[in-house]
């Protein structure tokens, strides 16, 4: 054991960093239940586009464990890597479902925008790509994107339901479903109000207890074999890519990622002090090991992966190093034998009205869209050429429940509002060119 302790401090540098084998354990374990909801969460999203749920479930955790694994060799930070939120979505409702095209061909889609984020890491070319986006605009299509996950949340609760008159309107508050939705909203709400560890895991773990005893909710075991990975392992169609010409969903994908992994480790690295002089030492480590992640997971079967915000609650638990990410890993992997309580929370309940609902799976996503929507405090309201591009940007994304347009509309508008308040100077000619796509999507592509 002394030797493995040595060995784990020479290579993480832990006494270097002022930690120890057991911190890091606690701090991995952490980091894993604060973002574990997502192997709840993804089987049920991908399987809305025909997907094996069980495949998805295992394509996972093991694309979770080896990006997070590599995370933590490679820069030694405490950061884990799984399915993007977001993203998974982008994935389902906008392109496969809304346009009609195979998942097959969506992860093949997503494999190029992973490969091309590799090459741009390696370049330094995803410097001046983050430079070009107005502050604006980033927040506003995080924010548009934790509107969406919500609106679907909402959807999926219960809670919100379609309305002849006015297209949605308020559910049957009285249905056990429902009721088991708002207390899966409240009572995690109240923890991580209290800043407790993994809330929204024990919060879901809350509403399948209810769910049991109410009886929508069925109990298939605890513990199983691994369900097979075959329906999704290599069955990404990257011929077909082209032949569709899906270059602007691959373009969608590549921004998404680099948008969401950028921020993230901003927001870790102020976190766990790791920034120097305004930079983050090893950033493009970090970002190769984000692009990399999202390869392996297309070719496993699962959405982009990127880097979690919630490796900051492994950082507060005082996770110093890349063996917090090993930790964390090993956990994932840990999870591919409890398929039967994954089939348990996931499993969706037809109401009456022949809507399909989740109320487990309902509150975590209402919880992590209220998370992303904080984002819009950065838009400067006072300007409206700022404030209006990023209010259409995140509205038209979640009325349309369509990414691609709210980008679309918040890029032309944003380029317009600047040009003619003789401002469009101020704006990187790449906007104007994104834009000028965006519009001739529109006009000859609508389909796109």
């Amino acid at each position: 054991m002394d030797k493995v302790a040595g060995a784990l401090n020479y290579l993480f540098k832990l006494k270097e960093r002022g930690s120890s084998v057991k911190t890091e354990f606690l701090a991995g374990m952490t980091t894993f239940f604060t973002m574990s909801y997502i192997i709840f969460v993804q089987p049920v999203i991908l399987s809305k586009c025909g997907m094996d749920f069980g495949a998805v479930m295992v394509a996972t955790c093991l694309a979770s464990a080896i990006a997070t694994l590599l995370m933590g060799i490679l820069t030694n930070y405490p950061i884990a890597q799984a399915p993007a939120m977001g993203h998974n979505f982008f994935f389902v409702f906008n392109v496969c479902l809304a346009m009609n095209i195979p998942w097959q061909t969506v992860l093949g889609a997503n494999f190029i925008s992973g490969v091309i984020f590799i090459i741009s890491s390696l370049v330094g070319f995803r410097e001046k790509i983050i430079d070009m986006i107005p502050d604006s605009l980033k927040a506003s299509i995080a924010a548009g994107i934790g509107l969406l996950i919500a609106f679907i949340g909402f959807q999926w609760s219960g809670l919100i339901v379609r309305n002849p008159a006015t297209f949605i309107g308020l559910g049957d508050l009285k249905s056990i479903p429902v009721l088991i939705s708002i207390f899966g909203i409240l009572f995690t709400s109240f923890l991580l109000s209290i800043n407790v560890r993994g809330a929204i895991l024990i919060g879901m773990m809350a509403s399948t207890a209810l769910g049991l005893f109410a009886g929508i909710i069925k109990f298939f075991g605890l513990v199983s074999i691994p369900p097979s990975l075959s329906p999704t392992f290599l069955k990404l169609d990257i011929a077909d890519v082209f032949h569709r010409d899906l270059f602007m969903i691959i373009f969608v994908l590549f921004f998404l990622d680099l948008f969401d992994s950028v921020g993230t480790l901003i927001g870790i690295g102020e976190q766990g002090g790791f920034m120097k002089k305004g930079k983050l030492p090893k950033a493009r480590e970090v970002l190769l090991s984000d692009a990399i992640g999202t390869v392996e997971g297309t070719l496993l079967g699962t959405s982009t992966v990127s880097s979690y915000i919630e490796s900051a609650a492994g950082i507060s638990a005082g996770g110093k190093t890349g063996l917090s990410s090993v930790f964390t890993a090993l956990f994932f992997v840990i999870s591919l034998f409890f398929y039967p309580i994954v089939k348990m929370i996931g499993g969706g309940y037809l109401a009456g009205n022949g809507q399909l609902l989740y109320p487990v799976i309902a509150p975590a996503l209402i919880i992590v869209g209220s998370m992303m929507i904080k984002n819009i405090i950065r838009v400067d309201w006072d300007n409206m050429s700022e404030a209006m591009p990023a209010f259409i940007t995140f509205t038209i994304m979640a009325l349309s429940v369509s990414i691609t347009d709210g980008i679309a509309f918040g890029f032309i508008s944003y380029s317009a509002l600047k040009l003619f308040s003789g401002n469009g100077k101020k704006v990187h000619w790449l906007i104007y060119f994104f834009s000028i796509l965006f519009i001739f999507r529109y006009l000859y592509l609508s389909k796109v």
